[in-house]
């Protein structure tokens, strides 16, 4: 399955474009023959916050105080809780309406369609850390936390979800130490992982608060 991932970073957040919602074409076809003409599919693959390759300027939120929601290609949205409503289990139509409204800061409205994606496929890490990454952004911290323990059990190594477990243990729980554990797991799981560079620096930062 392709959808964004969500990596947060100290005080802001980095995207990964996420793959084209090609399926939904289909999908909204399939919706006019059944007899809902009218329906024009338009979602926008505009920039977002986002997972962890280029980092973003854009300030992130403190946990608890999300910036004000943006819009939404509302259409497409009620496309996609339509199929759900006919099919709540398809994880396509769940997760695609879920990142739309992280895309548009809307993580209240998100996290049920991310928990409805992980009640049917359990085992997709991507899906897990997104949904306790919306969790962190309603000031949830301990339900980020739980949300990211589920994730490592399905990926130990996981990129995102340690770069997330240590923003969220350092900024939600001044837990520095656990912070630092989670970010040289990162390092020394993912040799490769392109922002290693903040993440010494992160570590480094945490070191001297801890």
């Amino acid at each position: 399955m392709s959808h964004r991932r969500h990596a947060v970073r100290e005080k802001t957040f980095e995207d990964e474009p996420a793959g084209q919602y090609t399926w939904i074409v289909y999908a909204v076809g399939m919706l006019l023959v059944g007899g809902l003409a009218g329906y024009v599919l338009s979602i926008s693959n505009g920039a977002r916050l986002a997972a962890g390759v280029t980092p973003a300027a854009a300030s992130a939120p403190a946990p608890g105080g999300a910036p004000a929601a943006g819009l939404v290609d509302e259409i497409a949205l009620k496309t996609y809780r339509d199929i759900l409503a006919r099919d709540p289990k398809n994880i396509q139509a769940a997760v695609s309406a879920a990142d739309m409204l992280y895309d548009a800061r809307r993580y209240e409205e998100a996290i049920p369609l991310y928990q409805q994606a992980m009640s049917t496929n359990g085992s997709d890490v991507s899906v897990s850390t997104d949904l306790g990454t919306a969790l962190w952004y309603t000031g949830r911290a301990d339900a980020a936390l739980a949300q990211y323990a589920v994730s490592l059990r399905i990926d130990p190594s996981h990129a995102q979800t340690l770069f997330n477990l240590g923003i969220v243990r350092s900024d939600g729980k001044k837990d520095y130490t656990g912070a630092v554990q989670a970010w040289e797991a990162l390092l020394s799981s993912n040799p490769s992982y392109p922002d290693a560079p903040k993440v010494r620096s992160l570590i480094s930062e945490a070191k001297a608060k801890g």
